[in-house]
C-alpha cells in the first residue's frame, strides 16, 4: 500500500475539505489531479505555518464581528421603543401590514444603523399596539426591539 501525501487545499473540494484544510490523499491523486489543477499544494512546514496564521487572523476577525454585533444589540436595547405610523381603520385595524423593510428603515432613521431586512422577524401585525420584533445582527447575536404601531 502506498503511503499518503499531505497537501493543503487551495479551494473548496466536495467530500475532501475546504480552502486551507490540511488533508492526506493518495500520491497519484495529488500528483495527477490536485497539484496540476492548482487545487492543492504539497504541505511543508512553512505552508502549514502560513495556514495556521491565516486561520488565527480569520478567528480574530470573526471575534471582532461578534463583539461589534453585541455592541449594536446594546445600542438597540437602549433606544427603547420605535414608532411606526400606519393608516388605521375600524377597531384599530391597520391597512396592510408592517414589513421588514419598514422596520429596517425606522431602525436606520432612529439610530443610523444599517440592518439587513432579511434578518428581521416581524410577527403578524393587524392592529395598533406594541410588538416585539427580532433582529438578527450576527449568526450568534439576536436583538429584540419593541415596535409601536400607531395611527397616522
Amino acid at each position: 500500500m502506498a503511503k499518503r501525501v499531505s497537501v493543503v487545499l487551495s479551494e473548496n473540494i466536495s467530500k475532501l475539505g475546504k480552502n486551507g484544510d490540511l488533508v492526506e490523499v493518495a500520491p497519484g491523486y495529488a500528483r495527477n489531479y490536485l497539484i496540476p489543477e492548482g487545487k492543492a499544494i504539497i504541505a511543508t512546514r512553512g505552508i502549514i505555518k502560513q495556514v495556521e496564521q491565516r486561520r488565527e487572523k480569520e478567528r480574530q476577525r470573526k471575534l471582532a464581528e461578534k463583539q461589534e454585533a453585541e455592541s449594536r444589540k446594546t445600542a438597540l436595547k437602549t433606544i427603547g421603543r420605535l414608532v411606526i405610523r400606519k393608516q388605521v381603520g375600524e377597531g384599530n385595524a391597520i391597512f396592510g401590514t408592517v414589513t421588514t423593510q419598514e422596520v429596517a428603515d425606522i431602525i436606520k432613521q432612529q439610530t443610523g444603523m444599517e440592518v439587513d431586512k432579511r434578518g428581521i422577524t416581524v410577527p403578524d401585525i393587524g392592529t395598533t399596539g406594541i410588538y416585539e420584533v427580532e433582529v438578527k445582527l450576527h449568526p450568534e447575536v439576536t436583538a429584540t426591539v419593541n415596535i409601536e404601531v400607531a395611527p397616522l
